[in-house]
């Protein structure tokens, strides 16, 4: 394929924005060569500016469930833009779905709309401070939650130590109320919380990680968190951004049947569009302004566009009762052509799954949390990118990023991709 356009693309961007890109993965720094710009996308395919199609495991980092340009979202949205784009004043539309979320998902009574996943999750944080009135927070290695300071933190070793920021602009000042934990590491968060004891507002987590690959939740590991704020007057709060409404219409908790304390939504919820909502019972969601102390705005939270596409998008997937199977059923088909596909050229990997989310790791040990994660190939991931690249497939440029299904994706296309597969594991 010809990448001609977009490196002339990538080359004006670089003069006027910094790295070329507004989100560093883009870059594709983790796998090296030349971004490819998109112009459009359809369904299961993305189309660049050489007019080169792929099939596309990215689906914007998630929220094209139903694939690109999904005819009733782009009828909301076109339909809503001609009343007006923005008000910076409440709208009907914003209570409708609100109403339809909260139908959706367990264990919340009030919703608030906010503009991204990484407010949603600050907001939530904040909201978590102020209901407890504690100030440090529990979050795992390897779990993102977006790029607000309290989320950009490593940490030392041993249970007290405090966390050191990993991102210049960080304070140390915030840095010291963040406590890094192990995903799937039940007794390691007991030993933080036991050296920290009456310090901790709330545990943040991913509930199905996705930022270090896909990773589920070992058995017993989201039932120790629940069990383990219970016993000491924390929150638990569950950054759906990615999993909600996609691995099920109520997300995680439904799935799983673990109560959060605060949800944090984004991705789905808007339909493509930029959106993020957090959630939780009465009783702390009444801490937010107006109602409590706990202060929070954004001019355009609540945004016509985005509430217009996010209520089509859940309407599409609360209406679908057929959905969820569907894209478990084509997730383990594509897993299992993958597998057979690497096995067949002696290809040392390892594949997550959970629904319609999937990750392969290059590695010969199960991938359970970052270190683990880690411990893959990124040179077998590097090739195995572009190969896939130049035969059409586009994942995601890096190796701690899972894959999305969308329900647009046909039989045709996962055999495609699964022939693609076993084409480059004969150079890997």
């Amino acid at each position: 394929m010809l990448y001609q356009r977009s490196s002339a693309l990538f080359k004006e961007a670089q003069q006027v924005i910094p790295g070329g890109v507004n989100s560093p993965v883009r870059a594709f720094k983790a796998v090296g060569g030349t971004p490819i710009f998109a112009k459009s996308a359809k369904g299961a395919y993305v189309y660049d500016e050489d007019g080169n199609r792929f099939i596309d495991y990215i689906n914007s980092w998630g929220p094209m469930l139903l694939g690109h340009a999904f005819q009733p979202v782009v009828d909301a949205v076109i339909e809503k833009t001609k009343e007006g784009t923005s008000f910076g004043m409440p709208t009907a539309l914003e209570t409708e779905i609100a109403e339809l979320a909260v139908s959706m998902v367990p264990n919340i009574d009030k919703i608030r709309f906010v503009n991204s996943g990484t407010e949603a999750c600050m907001s939530a944080i904040r909201l978590a401070r102020g209901y407890t009135k504690k100030d440090k927070i529990i979050k795992f290695a390897g779990c993102y939650h977006g790029h607000s300071d309290s989320f950009l933190i490593a940490a030392g070793s041993g249970a007290v130590t405090f966390g050191t920021p990993n991102s210049p602009g960080v304070t140390q000042g915030t840095a010291k109320d963040t406590l890094l934990a192990t995903y799937n590491d039940i007794e390691n968060v007991k030993s933080l919380v036991e050296a920290n004891k009456g310090e901790i507002a709330a545990i943040i987590v991913e509930p199905v990680a996705g930022n270090m690959g896909c990773i589920p939740p070992v058995e017993g590991f989201l039932e120790g968190l629940r069990a383990v704020c219970d016993a000491n007057d924390m929150l638990l709060i569950f950054d759906e951004v990615m999993t909600g409404f996609r691995l099920a219409n109520g997300g995680v908790q439904e799935l799983k049947g673990i109560n959060a304390d605060i949800v944090c939504f984004g991705k789905v919820v808007g339909g493509g569009l930029p959106v993020g909502a957090f959630a939780s019972r009465n009783e702390v969601m009444n801490h937010l302004a107006p109602l409590g102390p706990v202060y929070q705005a954004g001019t355009l939270s609540g945004n016509p566009l985005a509430m217009a596409a996010g209520l089509a998008m859940l309407k599409a997937i609360k209406t679908d009762k057929g959905l969820m199977n569907r894209l478990e059923e084509k997730t383990k088909y594509l897993h299992n052509g993958i597998a057979e596909a690497l096995n067949k050229n002696n290809v040392t990997h390892s594949i997550n799954r959970i629904g319609s989310m999937i990750s392969v790791h290059f590695s010969d040990e199960p991938v359970l949390d970052f270190e683990s994660a880690a411990k893959g190939n990124n040179e077998t991931f590097k090739k195995f990118f572009h190969g896939m690249l130049s035969k059409g497939i586009y994942i995601a440029p890096s190796a701690f990023e899972t894959w999305f299904i969308t329900d647009a994706l046909t039989y045709q296309d996962l055999n495609e991709t699964i022939a693609a597969v076993e084409e480059v594991a004969k150079e890997l």
